[in-house]
């Protein structure tokens, strides 16, 4: 188990297929040790890379601002032979529904750590802001 407040996870995990990137940009250069040769990184925080904006249907001039952006961390990703790319995420009723059906067939199982009442909201935000949630903390409105 890796202990995010002691541990530095790139010195403790290798050879994963696949990392999923939300943090920033040191995180997202630290995960590139991580993964094995033919790895990949997808962030979900950026940078965008051209292909992101090829997807988009952005005109040239952006297509290159976006390929300035990830320039570093497409050079990284090459140098330790792993791709990079850039998510965007995109609201989609049907994968919500899809989810729902994995959550309610016991196939996936979302950790609750706390459930606050709506009232005590600011409570809620403190005890995340603390850092020591491990799992989602849920306010509930009813």
């Amino acid at each position: 188990m890796i202990d995010y407040k002691k541990d530095d996870f790139e010195k403790n995990l290798r050879d994963y297929d696949v990392v999923l990137n939300s943090l920033d940009a040191r995180t997202l250069h630290k995960s590139l040790s991580v993964l094995k040769p033919n790895g990949k990184l997808i962030s979900i925080s950026g940078p965008p890379d051209p292909a992101f904006a090829r997807e988009m249907g952005l005109n040239w001039a952006l297509t290159q601002v976006m390929r300035l952006l990830s320039h570093r961390i497409r050079r990284n990703a090459e140098r330790h032979r792993v791709s990079y790319s850039f998510l965007f995420m995109r609201p989609s009723g049907e994968q919500l529904r899809e989810i729902g059906a994995l959550i309610d067939s016991k196939a996936i199982r979302p950790v609750i750590d706390r459930v606050y009442p709506f009232e005590s909201v600011a409570d809620a935000l403190a005890f995340v802001e603390t850092g020591r949630a491990r799992g989602k903390v849920v306010v509930k409105l009813k």
